[in-house]
């Protein structure tokens, strides 16, 4: 009779046991529940491929967004990106005008990172047109790109439509970047027109017809008038 006791007393022993080891393991478990929580309540949370988004910020790249407010930088449009040292006003602002001219220019807004670019081409747009004008009361189609050059690119342009070609360095029609000129002979046997091209065979500049103003390269009429491209190499 005895040994069913001794049977039973050994499996309560064997129970206790395992009861004490589950519970250890449940609370190693609870523990990284709690840890767990603990990281989503510090604000801190990470994005796929360490991504990490700022309110109101155009991630251009795998780096983070700078959140931090800082004084404009003296570099060139090229190396300004969205999200870099700007402050917050600097960045909703830059947005706007991503979203704006990307429609303009059939173009996503992660293509237009050249903010500096943008601020000048929305501070002139719709500026009227007056041959030898250079102020933001009328301006003239040399004049605007001189500006342009001068202010993003730092390049120094003589005034003329025709001084600017031969100033530049022939670029072909399928090499075209950002900030080259495209020039056209709109009358006489000369270059008498000159924009700054964008992208998508868009270009800005300052129109007879409309003041400053994006066109298309394949315009019906620009495109016979297009005499070739140019770009400056030295500041």
């Amino acid at each position: 009779m005895k040994l069913p006791y001794i049977t039973i007393s050994c499996l309560l022993v064997f129970v206790f046991s395992s009861c004490k080891s589950l519970s250890k393991l449940g609370a190693k478990d609870d523990s990284v529940a709690k840890t767990s929580n603990a990281a989503r309540r510090t604000g801190n949370p990470q994005f796929i491929d360490q991504i990490e988004v700022t309110p109101g910020a155009v991630v251009t790249s795998r780096h983070k967004t700078s959140t931090t407010t800082s004084k404009r930088s003296n570099t060139t449009g090229a190396e300004r990106m969205p999200g870099y040292g700007l402050s917050s006003v600097e960045i909703e602002k830059a947005n706007y005008l991503q979203l704006k001219y990307a429609v303009l220019m059939d173009a996503t807004v992660e293509q237009l990172t050249n903010i500096p670019l943008l601020e000048s081409i929305d501070k002139w747009w719709g500026t009227k047109y007056c041959l030898g004008g250079a102020t933001d009361n009328c301006i003239d189609c040399s004049a605007f790109t001189q500006i342009i050059m001068r202010d993003v690119y730092k390049h120094n342009l003589p005034r003329t439509a025709q001084e600017q070609y031969d100033a530049c360095e022939k670029v072909q029609l399928e090499d075209l970047k950002e900030g080259d000129l495209v020039f056209f002979q709109t009358s006489g046997r000369s270059i008498s027109h000159v924009g700054v091209y964008l992208l998508n065979n868009k270009f800005v500049h300052a129109a007879t017809s409309g003041g400053v103003m994006i066109s298309d390269l394949n315009d019906k009429y620009w495109q016979p008038r297009y005499r070739g491209a140019g770009r400056l190499t030295d500041n």
